[in-house]
């Protein structure tokens, strides 16, 4: 904290808030406040114009988060200038997280680009409603370079550089569950064979509940489940899609009170990848719908048959606190318990009940930038290419700053489960 310290009250360039050495956010990004599109330009322009004045031998890349399927306005506006401007998605499926190839990307074209030296500047940048991606990304980058190792504290620490009302405003549920999960990933960087794992091909076979919530007063709740992801049957295909939907009107769907101890919902869903999975209460009138909770997570770092979650765990909308039990706590006393089995194309299923396919709208995965358009010597993988990992195109403006040479190698040591993973055999379920 001290070190972040030092690096906030250190005078960064007018418009830009100095994290780290050489990383640098828009500070209008913490600010509740939109800018009108004239002012936005006026203010970039300034900014940039600044940078140049005083940093006329320095290198600029910007990475942006946005919502748009175009190049964004500050790609147009500082590519006049000269410099770099990759446009990355501001969410997944909804989710204010990217996946992990997608994260990986980002993070090693952002270490090769400081590693360059001293004149080569990184600067963040989100549109209006991605301040929690870039929060995110922060805290990944800053957990990559080693800067710090506590995934709860450094998260925590770039929330409180802007207002609480910043993150709920453009977060309907609160995402840091996920996006500590997803930290701890980013973590076992150092401590596993390969990183990022392959993706694995998982059955999602059911969702077990431990205790259950009293929604609008009722006792209980009407759940129903959805899933998103690529479809791991359809591999050249990498587009998020509806994977499972429960029928609203069908004999599954039950109302539980909260006097069921336990609930288990079968849901046999063929997964692989970044998993958005939700649980949504459905209303007696089986039309509207409010949401229990959401997780996200990579199949990838799935080492055990069992994800158990519990209240700290999940995400949830923030003000449905009071709907789940006084003993939904950390310590476990009520577990959401997703339960995986190995997929095999020859002796698995699909449910048999009809799926709802309507699509979310959002970026597609194909959507992120294309790095190595700009970064043409760069090998990703630590000095030799691995042509496994596919980077999807798209648009970037570069200049003849500079390229990205090779990355050292890192050291491989042995795997280690996340906290949430347990053993399959460890679960005991009341009868």
């Amino acid at each position: 904290m001290a070190l972040f310290r030092k690096f906030f009250f250190k005078k960064p360039p007018d418009g830009l808030l100095l994290i780290t050495d050489n990383i640098y956010v828009f500070d209008h990004c913490f600010s509740m406040k939109e800018m009108e599109e004239d002012h936005f330009e006026a203010h970039i322009r300034g900014v940039a114009a600044h940078l140049l004045d005083n940093f006329g031998d320095h290198s600029f890349m910007i990475s942006n988060f946005g919502i748009r399927d175009e190049e964004s306005p500050i790609y147009h506006i500082l590519s006049e200038y000269g410099m770099t401007v990759l446009d990355y998605p501001g969410h997944y499926e909804g989710c204010p997280l990217l996946t992990m190839e997608m994260v990986h990307c980002i993070l090693k074209s952002s270490e090769s680009w400081l590693s360059l030296g001293q004149r080569n500047f990184l600067i963040m940048h989100c549109e209006q409603g991605c301040w929690p991606i870039l929060a995110f990304m922060l805290a990944a980058l800053l957990i990559y370079l080693g800067q710090y190792s506590d995934e709860q504290k450094t998260l925590d620490m770039l929330y409180k550089q802007s207002p609480v009302e910043l993150l709920e405003m453009f977060s309907p549920l609160n995402p840091m569950p996920s996006q500590l999960r997803y930290l701890r990933y980013v973590s076992m960087r150092n401590v596993v064979p390969e990183w990022p794992p392959a993706d694995r091909a998982l059955t999602l076979d059911s969702v077990i509940l431990r205790m259950v919530p009293d929604f609008h007063g009722q006792g209980g709740f009407r759940p129903i489940f959805r899933i998103y992801g690529p479809d791991p049957l359809m591999p050249t295909d990498q587009t998020p899609k509806v994977l499972f939907s429960t029928p609203k009107r069908s004999n599954v769907v039950r109302f539980y009170s909260q006097a069921d101890e336990l609930v288990k919902i079968n849901l046999q869903c063929h997964v692989q990848g970044d998993v958005v999975l939700e649980c949504i209460n459905l209303y007696e009138d089986l039309d509207r719908e409010d949401m229990v909770f959401r997780i996200m997570f990579n199949t990838g770092f799935i080492r055990s048959n069992i994800l158990m979650l519990n209240h700290d765990q999940i995400d949830i909308l923030w003000n449905t606190q009071d709907q789940f039990p006084k003993d939904f706590r950390a310590e476990a006393s009520v577990l959401y318990q997703v339960i995986f089995s190995d997929m095999d194309a020859t002796t698995s299923h699909i449910t048999t009940e009809p799926v709802s396919h309507q699509e979310k709208q959002g970026l597609g995965i194909e959507e992120f930038a294309k790095v190595l358009d700009i970064f043409n010597h760069l090998d990703w993988l630590d000095g030799k290419k691995d042509t496994s990992l596919h980077i999807p195109q798209r648009k970037t403006s570069s200049t003849s700053q500079g390229n990205i040479d090779e990355s050292p190698a890192d050291g491989s040591e042995t795997f280690f489960d996340t906290k949430e993973e347990l053993d399959f055999d460890s679960l005991s379920v009341n009868r």
